[in-house]
């Protein structure tokens, strides 16, 4: 039987990032799809696509911010201001209710439970007010920490603060690169699809 399980929390606590996205880009007036556009026109124009170093902290919101306007407008062809994205983003957000259930019944069994994110520094005060109180034991944030999944640092790093090792922990990710990383780690990972199946699939290393 596993310990704890460490979930993402973007795509699984919450539920799809593409509708959060959709929704706040109808309130902009930009179509979805110059988003992707756009982050592929700025990776291009960067060592590395700057979402990452957003997620690692090396990066502000803002400065992100001003690179994708440039991008996005560049896209669409005409200006577009992204005035407090990141909040419209994080009010659009929906809890994940049937997991967070689960998660409950876990934890009312004695499974420890973590968060583990590749986020944003400046949004977790909005974003954390979807989480149930004490329900999470730790948190742990790319934002905050300089490296963001799949680097294996961050995974060593939550569970040493989780005092487990690898064989003793689950891991949900709603992105399969992330979860294979987790897997090399020697965690038991869980690909979340849907709710059911990372349900079932969890089941079964908790019997």
């Amino acid at each position: 039987m596993i310990k704890a399980v460490i979930s993402d929390f973007g795509g699984v606590i919450t539920l799809p990032l593409n509708e959060a996205f959709a929704r706040a880009h109808e309130e902009l007036g930009v179509p979805l799809s110059a988003l992707g556009e756009a982050m592929q026109l700025a990776a291009s124009r960067s060592d590395e696509p700057p979402l990452f170093k957003l997620e690692r902290g090396q990066m502000t919101d803002p400065e992100f911010m001003a690179v994708m306007q440039a991008s996005i407008s560049e896209v669409v062809g005409r200006e577009v201001v992204l005035d407090n994205y990141g909040e419209r983003l994080m009010r659009e957000l929906r809890a994940n209710e049937p997991l967070l259930e689960y998660y409950a019944g876990l934890k009312a069994r004695g499974v420890r439970l973590a968060i583990l994110t590749n986020n944003v520094r400046e949004w977790q005060p909005r974003w954390m007010p979807l989480l149930p109180d004490g329900m999470f034991e730790l948190i742990v944030d790319s934002g905050f920490e300089g490296v963001r999944k799949p680097e294996p640092e961050i995974y060593e790093r939550t569970l040493t603060r989780l005092g487990l090792s690898a064989g003793d922990c689950a891991f949900v990710d709603d992105l399969e690169v992330n979860v294979t990383a987790a897997n090399e780690l020697g965690l038991h990972g869980v690909h979340f699809r849907t709710t059911d199946q990372a349900v079932a699939e969890l089941d079964q290393l908790v019997l």
